[in-house]
């Protein structure tokens, strides 16, 4: 009897042991699951990036940039230059186009030498000048002379006025050379000396571009000839028009953002700071003109460009509409951090409002650092990452 109790006792424990033992295997597959669950939670919002792949897709980071998405009206026109930055160089007299220093689109800067004339007859003024100057000794002398005998009431009132009168036309024709001469650019004191230039400089008379050469060496230019187009683009700003329906709500010092033809992508700003005051027919609209912030490198006067003139300022939290992505009906834009060179990406739900020049106004769900980077492109890419990840996790 005794015997049975014992091996009675024995299966009783040995069962008791085996369900311990499988209890305690179904919790350890539920730990780890549970655990593997952790990690799926843990990264199914996130995408993560070597170095190589941030490079290859060329992805753009920055803070959520601040952007004026207030009211506005479309205009359109065209980059100038104020008529006082252009001139045109001409021969001031006939003669022939020795040598040209210049190509178009050279910099320049004021009294620069653009070319040289030679021709006889600026040989020809040089030595009149010096005939005349020489002359205007000898008068000056004969009229001082005369004056005191007739001062001292010795000579005649007649040798007096002679004198006089030569002396003064005399001295009239040397100074209409000596102007003509100043303006061919020419040393008088050098000429006085017997210095005949044979060769006649063109001087830029302003600092900037040359926009045009019009003439070519060996070439005979009248004095009315356009040789050369200077413009200084220092002051090259927007000029745009308004139509008469908007003209009420232009003002100066509101701000302009425009495009250029040349370069589409590169958003501009200026300032308005002067309103046209009469109207330019078909169609019937003004002229205004908006100082260019910052670096003007690269303007073109005439270049094609359309943008807004704001109304009124609202300044707002904006995303590049590339930054965005939507996905089960919501709208993500993704914060990144970089340890090490790698780049993790973390999708967050925002709230979408106004669309504004590629941006989209974003209204944060909860609390966001602004110093905060986050991805400025390839929003769509980053979310097939996530889901692909999510994917894999799942499987």
């Amino acid at each position: 009897m005794n015997y049975y109790k014992y091996i009675l006792a024995c299966l009783t424990l040995g069962l008791t042991t085996l369900g311990c033992q499988s209890t305690s295997s179904h919790q350890h597959e539920s730990d780890q699951h549970a655990h593997k669950e952790g990690e799926h939670d843990d990264h199914e919002n996130k995408v993560h990036l070597s170095l190589l792949q941030f490079k290859s897709l060329n992805m753009q980071v920055g803070k959520i940039p601040e952007i004026n998405i207030g009211d506005y009206v479309l205009t359109n026109g065209s980059l100038e230059v104020p008529p006082q930055n252009e001139a045109s160089v001409t021969a001031v007299i006939g003669a022939n186009v020795k040598k040209i220093n210049v190509i178009e689109g050279e910099k320049v800067k004021k009294n620069q030498v653009l070319a040289y004339l030679n021709h006889p007859n600026l040989i020809k003024l040089q030595t009149n000048y010096v005939t005349k100057m020489n002359q205007l000794i000898f008068l000056e002398e004969e009229f001082k002379r005369q004056k005191k005998l007739y001062d001292e009431n010795v000579g005649s009132g007649r040798e007096y006025q002679k004198a006089s009168s030569d002396f003064f036309s005399t001295k009239g024709e040397v100074k209409g050379l000596e102007a003509q001469l100043r303006m061919l650019h020419l040393n008088l004191n050098k000429i006085k000396e017997g210095y005949i230039y044979e060769n006649v400089p063109v001087i830029s008379p302003m600092s900037g571009y040359i926009k045009l050469v019009e003439v070519k060496t060996g070439q005979y230019v009248d004095p009315q000839k356009e040789m050369f187009e200077v413009i200084n683009l220092d002051d090259i700003h927007v000029d745009l028009m308004v139509f008469e329906k908007d003209i009420s709500k232009i003002k100066v010092g509101q701000d302009v953002f425009f495009t250029t033809e040349v370069n589409p992508k590169q958003k501009m700003k200026a300032s308005v700071f002067n309103v046209g005051k009469s109207f330019e027919e078909g169609p019937k609209a003004i002229h205004l003109h908006a100082d260019i912030d910052g670096s003007k490198e690269g303007l073109i006067p005439g270049t094609y460009c359309k943008g807004k003139i704001m109304i009124n300022n609202t300044f707002t939290s904006a995303l590049p509409e590339e930054a965005l992505v939507k996905e089960g009906g919501n709208m993500y834009f993704f914060t990144v951090d970089n340890e090490g060179g790698k780049y993790s990406f973390e999708a967050h739900k925002v709230i979408t409002g106004s669309k504004d020049n590629g941006y989209v106004q974003i209204f944060f769900l909860d609390d966001f650092n602004m110093d905060q980077k986050v991805a400025l492109n390839n929003a769509y890419y980053l979310m097939a990452e996530m889901k692909k990840a999510e994917a894999e996790h799942h499987h």
